[in-house]
């Protein structure tokens, strides 16, 4: 939830994303031009966010634009237009200044000859778009209020042995009614291949407004319900040294094997994996092998055991979940955001919990 890049397999992989940890005051400003990279013309109406927030606009008509309360922290720059390849520029907030940048959007190339384009009244593709529904949007309590507004944007590929893959022509529009959010979402990739899903995107959020005080008040429930246990609940909780409190359990599992066999759990500290960063801003994640968290609060929901495959009945058990880090140590900025999207590796409750379970990084429960 996570930066909006999943990679996942039946065994429940994902990415990314825990109680909140104190925030400076947000101050920091961006702001800059977008042109074409080519003519140098300047791009209006090009689309320009902070990805997986509320923070966003448009460029005027000399290709201006300004971004006003940034908090401290990792974020993405994200600009999109139609016709162009989009911009994505990683930015490690440390200071509260003016952050300038000018951005070239190099004119996009299509291989059209690569590109079978369907029907959008065909069943096979009207099949393929609720597999791709079930996959993207997932399978959670909250997935059942997501709906795509606009599903006529995707196109689907497939092949005999099991392979989905889609891509969008146009931002996927998706109003999710359990959490109260309209998310404009960038679809760069998505591949579904035997048992792993992989998907990768920048999502902007608008809350909605609602119909009813109780419409208002069921959505703050939901809200808070969807990120106690999340992990950027655990990844706060770990920053500000207070897990228990938080009802988190962790262990430490020294495998590269599948963390569920292991027997062998060692209680951890979190001042054994969180070390000083390359700035004040940051901390430096490093360990080996899996850590195991346990969410002590809340219990695995039924959709969950049919999603992992459980078909023997069993009683729900605490929610739980795997780290990995991917490629060796990984930078944390203090807000408990990876500063590496493809930094860290999560296995276990957090990949049931997709796109239909995603908050901006802003929300904190109340």
């Amino acid at each position: 939830m996570m930066r909006s890049r999943l990679l996942l397999s039946l065994i429940a992989f994902a990415a990314l994303p825990g109680p909140a940890a104190a925030q400076p005051d947000a101050a920091a400003v961006f702001t800059g031009t977008v042109t074409d990279a080519e003519t140098g013309a300047p791009l209006p109406a090009a689309h320009v966010f902070l990805a997986a927030t509320m923070i966003g606009t448009t460029t005027d008509a000399e290709g201006r634009f300004r971004l006003t309360g940034i908090p401290r922290g990792a974020h993405r720059l994200y600009v999109s237009m139609l016709g162009f390849e989009a911009a994505r520029i990683d930015t490690l907030v440390t200071e509260d200044r003016v952050f300038t940048f000018e951005v070239r959007l190099a004119p996009a190339v299509f291989e059209m000859d690569a590109i079978t384009v369907e029907a959008k009244a065909d069943e096979k593709w009207r099949k393929r778009l609720e597999k791709f529904t079930r996959l993207f949007i997932g399978e959670s309590p909250n997935a059942a209020g997501t709906t795509i507004l606009n599903p006529e944007a995707l196109d689907f590929e497939t092949r005999w042995w099991g392979k989905l893959s889609a891509r969008a022509s146009e931002p996927l529009l998706i109003e999710n009614r359990a959490l109260g959010y309209r998310i404009r979402y960038f679809l760069k990739e998505f591949l579904a291949t035997g048992g792993t899903i992989r998907y990768d995107g920048e999502p902007l959020f608008e809350p909605l407004e609602p119909e009813s005080p109780e419409e208002e008040a069921r959505w703050e429930a939901n809200r808070k319900r969807t990120y106690l246990g999340s992990f950027r609940h655990f990844m706060r909780a770990a920053l500000a040294d207070s897990l228990d409190e938080a009802g988190f359990l962790a262990y430490r599992i020294p495998t590269r094997e599948n963390p569920e066999r292991s027997r062998v759990k060692l209680p951890l500290r979190v001042t054994s994996i969180l070390k000083d960063g390359p700035s004040p801003e940051e901390r430096t994640l490093r360990f080996y092998g899996f850590i195991e968290v346990i969410y002590l609060y809340e219990e695995e929901d039924e959709a969950f055991l049919r999603w992992k495959g459980v078909y023997y009945r069993r009683a729900p058990e605490n929610q739980r979940s795997w780290l990995r880090l991917t490629d060796g140590p990984t930078s944390v900025d203090h807000d408990g955001e990876i500063v590496d999207p493809y930094g860290l590796t999560v296995y276990g409750y957090f990949a049931f919990e997709r796109v239909a379970d995603e908050l901006p990084k802003e929300y904190r429960p109340k």
